[in-house]
């Protein structure tokens, strides 16, 4: 039976969507629709718009978690923090929750999400079992794998908002318990996706069970898989938000534990190792930078500071120092195929660390727009930062060669930053065709921005 406050709370959503329609209804006819959000976990620059936004301020809540059911409805906007702290005291999580606190539901569906439970969860939107959808006509459609919208719910992953906005979400949640106890293992690059594929297969790695796996490898010749397990109880839990940091706890120690909630954020705390550009992991700086504001949201809006000014850019032309690339992408490559892929970036590419996160989806069917093979085990390959553009060349060279490359080794890349394919190469890599499809009947004004428009022009 619904408690009061699952009322109340859905009462509330229910008028947030009516300002949400309101709010559509007042965007003139032939101008394009877009959230009227101020973050977001995107890394490519966008236009700006003069005209009005939709209205998502009442959707980032949680509307109700079933502890019973294992499922919890939530709003579109809610953030991953958000919802954690809604299903961490039920000793429950959603069933992937991506390393960055302010990554909202919807978002990590709509696009792409991963962490490490995804070598058996799979992606966010495989434990989604329903979804209610503001389509490009302005109409509220309730989409499930099975039903009158059942082509929409498939389709809708990885449409970056060219097919509408998800309102509320039903999705499955899975068990975590107070604690989870680590190892760091070093392997070799080619012993890699042999370990990966074997855990995969049984769920264990040493005679212990494995219930979370990514990795880092820091060099060609230093790689780490870090293999999580539930616990009950721990002796000794680290904490790595304040002066010790996750990363390079690695490569010091074989073992580690850590609460539930800080081994979900471990990551956020110092944006995997990109924190460093901005001097927080200098010591000295550390000491006097808040703790509360060692988060991945605000290093995020020092970038984007950083893309309106171009302070950091400017420093760096007048030391005569060439103009920087930004090269930030996840890209999904089979465990097969993961050392080469690895070496090629190394010498091609050059940054370091990367970090390794297997997957494999949940279900025996490809999903649309992300045409992932089932039953195959990819490894998402991440890595952020710039590189010098060398002489001759042009800004954007590097991601060409890292999109050439990731098709020669049978991969996939995430759109959430930097696209650079040409229409065709794009239109099939991320079958277009059946996206087009769906939105002539969900869309058939037009009214939502188009995925390659969304993408590679940055619309």
């Amino acid at each position: 039976m619904p408690t009061t406050s699952d009322l109340a709370s859905t009462l509330d959503h229910d008028q947030a969507v009516g300002r949400l329609r309101a709010s559509y209804q007042r965007i003139p006819a032939g101008a394009p629709v877009r959230l009227a959000k101020r973050s977001s976990n995107l890394f490519r620059p966008r236009t700006t718009l003069e005209t009005p936004g939709l209205d998502v301020s009442g959707l980032t809540g949680v509307i109700s978690v079933d502890p019973v059911g294992r499922t919890a409805d939530v709003q579109g906007m809610c953030t991953y923090e958000d919802l954690v702290a809604a299903t961490l005291p039920h000793g429950l999580t959603p069933m992937v929750v991506p390393q960055l606190r302010t990554i909202t539901l919807g978002g990590a569906v709509t696009g792409l999400g991963i962490e490490s439970s995804s070598f058996r969860a799979g992606l966010p939107h495989e434990s989604v079992l329903e979804l209610d959808i503001l389509t490009g006509a302005g109409e509220i459609v309730t989409a499930r794998p099975t039903g009158e919208h059942a082509e929409l719910f498939r389709t809708f992953p990885n449409s970056y908002g060219s097919l509408g906005y998800a309102t509320r979400l039903r999705i499955e949640l899975d068990r975590i318990s107070p604690y989870v106890a680590l190892r760091h293992v070093r392997l070799g690059l080619d012993d890699l996706g042999p370990a990966i594929e074997s855990i995969v297969a049984d769920g264990t790695y040493g005679g212990e069970p494995v219930h979370f796996v990514d990795g880092v490898a820091f060099s060609p010749d230093e790689a780490y898989l870090t293999l999580g397990r539930n616990s009950d109880t721990a002796v000794q839990v680290s904490d790595y938000t304040g002066r010790e940091i996750f990363y390079r706890s690695i490569q010091q120690r074989s073992t580690d534990a850590l609460t539930a909630h800080d081994y979900l954020w471990r990551w956020d705390t110092d944006w995997f190792w990109c924190s460093a550009a901005f001097g927080a992991q200098n010591p000295y700086v550390r000491r006097i930078w808040p703790r509360r504001l060692r988060r991945s949201d605000v290093y995020h809006k020092l970038i984007g500071l950083e893309n309106r000014h171009q302070v950091a850019a400017r420093i760096n032309r007048r030391r005569g120092n060439p103009d920087r690339e930004r090269v930030i992408q996840d890209v999904e490559i089979p465990a097969s195929r993961l050392a080469g892929f690895l070496r090629w970036f190394d010498a091609e590419v050059g940054m370091r660390p990367v970090w390794l996160c297997p997957l494999r989806l949940r279900g025996s069917e490809s999903w649309p727009l992300y045409p992932l093979e089932p039953r195959e085990t990819y490894v998402n390959v991440g890595f952020w930062g710039t590189v010098a553009i060398a002489p001759g060349a042009a800004d954007g060279d590097v991601n060409r060669r890292i999109e050439a490359a990731v098709a020669e080794f049978d991969g996939h890349k995430s759109l959430y930053s930097d696209a650079y394919y040409d229409r065709e190469t794009f239109d099939r890599l991320y079958n277009v065709a059946a996206l087009t499809a769906v939105k002539e009947r969900y869309d058939p004004d037009a009214r939502l921005t188009g995925l390659y428009e969304k993408a590679v022009t940055r619309r």
